[in-house]
């Protein structure tokens, strides 16, 4: 089994988008967090274990200021956060109250956390963005999160995006939005992962070079070893 390290060096280099198409292969069709999308260009690909949050709907007896202070709160949760982990809320893609601004984002980057993917929305977006903390989320909302949304506990499976995610799957992200690997296939993935992103590389340049599309991609069997016999020159 690869490590944590080798699996987020692997990672890094193969697109959601081949995640999918691998997942696919394996039966999964419900692996993309359906709203949560980069709320800056140019943020990298990143890659890691999902720290899962839950929100349910507010109700007027919990979701209010003084909750912010209780043992199960959102600040709670911050401070159980591991370096490394990506954060993945379920605010039930309420767009109307920010799960978390500017000063709780600013603590996730002191505590180490790779990103924040929620398919709701963040607050204080422009102070947001000063923390350098990486977003993929609905978009922004000024209202905070009691306004919509009760905030209920962490590390518990979640239903993020319409994809049930639970704590330490892995969470590959990008600008096609937030892919999840159940930790049962990450090895499959990690194995497969580049040498998919290599295959295509490869069918590219063929297309760049004017070959025709039926029996390059899908690669037929003469393809495929033409494709070997150009790997092992």
């Amino acid at each position: 089994m690869p490590t944590d390290s080798d699996i987020i060096r692997t990672l890094s280099t193969v697109t959601t988008a081949t995640v999918t198409t691998i997942l696919l292969k394996k039966g999964l069709r419900n692996v993309w967090l359906r709203g949560a999308m980069p709320i800056r260009t140019g943020q990298p690909r990143l890659v890691g274990r999902a720290f899962t949050l839950r929100f349910v709907p507010a109700r007027e007896d919990l979701a209010t200021p003084e909750s912010w202070s209780s043992p199960k709160s959102t600040r709670a949760a911050i401070e159980a956060m591991p370096a490394g982990c990506i954060t993945v809320a379920d605010a039930m893609g309420i767009t109307d109250a920010g799960i978390f601004g500017d000063i709780l984002c600013a603590r996730m980057v002191k505590r180490g956390v790779t990103a924040l993917i929620t398919d709701g929305v963040v607050r204080d977006v422009a102070g947001v963005l000063a923390t350098g903390l990486p977003v993929w989320s609905r978009g922004v909302a000024a209202p905070p999160s009691v306004a919509g949304l009760t905030f209920v506990d962490w590390q518990q499976p979640i239903a993020c995006g319409g994809v049930a995610v639970f704590p330490d799957d892995w969470i590959v992200v990008d600008d096609d939005g937030a892919v999840l690997i159940p930790a049962a296939l990450i090895e499959e993935v990690v194995k497969s992962g580049p040498e998919q992103e290599a295959l295509e590389a490869w069918i590219m340049k063929e297309v760049e070079a004017g070959a025709p599309l039926p029996g390059l991609y899908p690669p037929n069997a003469e393809t495929k070893a033409r494709y070997e016999a150009n790997r092992t020159k």
